[in-house]
């Protein structure tokens, strides 16, 4: 059976939200993490949705599911990596700048406990979660796995562009009618990384709105078998 627990991380902020390990007491088998970030106003426990059927398929990878560390003003129970408040370019990229100085402290956290090296760890995430695995991807110090992203975007091109420091290799899916993240964000992204000599695979998902469907996720685990 699946054992869900709830962990806590003080030095990085994040509640580590719902951890799926079917090995928990078994840490030596652990060869490889893929850590999951929900969405805009959801928590841990929403994304943790994806794990279930891809965990029979990774037995000896340790699922992570972090809650962002804001409360999310439009859903009391939910969280937000950075506040959309405002629509002011600059004031977003310093606090996107503020998730990922957090969920990097979290990496490292997750690294020193598995022993793990960025090599055998994914990062994936949905919506707003997608953009910061993209960006994270793309700004540390070594390559990660994969970054595995759903509906999401790249929140500023210009600005990213100056800090690429690793090319995580990427797979980005999208709906075709997702009208809160438009589908054109797919190309975009795409374009952007290309451009900046980044290896990157992309789905558009027909007759899909802004969600995970079972296509997705389907498509999401072959690749993650294969680059694992």
């Amino acid at each position: 059976s699946i054992n869900q627990n709830i962990w806590a991380i003080q030095n990085s902020g994040l509640s580590w939200g719902i951890l799926i390990d079917i090995i928990l007491n078994q840490p030596n088998k652990i060869t490889s993490a893929i850590i999951l970030f929900h969405g805009y106003g959801g928590n841990g426990k929403d994304i943790s949705a994806l794990t279930y059927s891809w965990k029979r398929f990774l037995p000896n990878t340790v699922f992570l599911c972090p809650d962002a560390h804001q409360a999310c003003p439009i859903n009391p129970s939910g969280f937000q990596w950075f506040d959309l408040s405002k629509d002011d370019p600059k004031y977003i990229i310093e606090q996107s700048l503020r998730a990922e100085e957090i969920i990097h402290k979290f990496i490292n956290e997750v690294k020193k406990l598995y022993k793990l090296s960025n090599s055998k760890i994914c990062l994936s995430g949905f919506s707003q979660g997608c953009m910061l695995s993209i960006n994270i991807g793309l700004t540390s110090d070594e390559n990660f796995n994969c970054v595995v992203g759903f509906s999401g975007k790249i929140i500023d091109k210009e600005h990213l562009s100056k800090r690429i420091s690793s090319k995580t290799k990427m797979l980005l899916i999208h709906g075709e009618l997702d009208a809160v993240v438009p589908a054109s964000n797919l190309l975009d992204a795409k374009d952007f990384l290309l451009r900046n000599k980044i290896e990157v695979e992309t789905h558009m998902i027909g007759d899909c709105d802004h969600h995970i469907p079972v296509k997705a996720s389907s498509i999401a685990l072959k690749y993650i078998k294969k680059t694992f």
